[in-house]
């Protein structure tokens, strides 16, 4: 099954820990159907002091965001600011993504 959220898009997390909270899709995770988002799911990782290429990395504490499933999100129209399913249509070989809610056309 294709993921239908892009990245830049505005998602809520609908289930979970990080239950209520808006945030910007960074990156998209298909093969595992994932995606990470701005601020949910943080997770934290030591980090060993590491030299390559002369350079060497600063150990510590690092924090970052983990990938969340698709299904625990859902997608907020920039129109009418709800939580919505998305709707595709396609025309001429190009496909565009519409509001079930209020049919706003929510790519370009």
């Amino acid at each position: 099954m294709k993921v239908k959220l892009k990245r830049g898009d505005t998602v809520e997390v609908i289930t979970g820990r990080g239950k209520g909270t808006r945030g910007e899709v960074i990156r998209v995770v298909p093969d595992g159907r994932g995606i990470v988002v701005r601020g949910v799911n943080l997770r934290k990782k030591h980090q060993r002091q590491i030299q390559a290429a002369g350079r060497s990395m600063s150990p510590g504490i690092i924090q970052f965001e983990a990938p969340i499933n698709v299904s625990n999100v859902m997608l907020v129209c920039p129109k009418c600011g709800k939580l919505t399913r998305l709707e595709i249509h396609r025309t001429d070989g190009q496909a565009q993504r519409f509001c079930k809610k209020c049919e706003n056309q929510i790519d370009g």
